[in-house]
């Protein structure tokens, strides 16, 4: 690994929590609208009941995705309209992971 500037290494710790909660915010949602909701509505409705964990992981663990991009545009001193936008990535099941490979780039950016 390389070495961190000052601005790097003062932003790791959020990044680090902001990918991780991205890439399972991401990973859920799928779950959540390619696999649950179907099920649930157009394809066996007696199947839903052993799938309606994914609904309940995810809405327990999303606000924690809000959180750790809120933490993230804090220390990194974005505006308030890519703070609201890097939040709501979290409720699209691709838009998660274009946001952690955006915020991943302009980390690196930094040095």
């Amino acid at each position: 690994m390389t070495e961190l500037n000052p601005r790097q290494a003062a932003l790791n710790g959020a990044m680090i929590r902001f990918r991780i909660m991205a890439i399972y915010a991401g990973v859920m949602s799928l779950l959540l609208w390619f696999v649950s909701i179907p099920t649930h509505y157009f394809i066996f409705k007696d199947l839903h009941e052993y799938l309606t964990w994914i609904s309940l992981l995810h809405g327990f663990t999303y606000p924690i995705y809000v959180f750790a991009a809120f933490h993230y545009c804090l220390k990194a001193g974005k505006s308030f309209k890519s703070t609201i936008l890097l939040i709501l990535a979290g409720t699209l099941p691709v838009a998660s992971f274009v946001a952690e490979r955006r915020a991943l780039q302009e980390f690196n950016a930094l040095r």
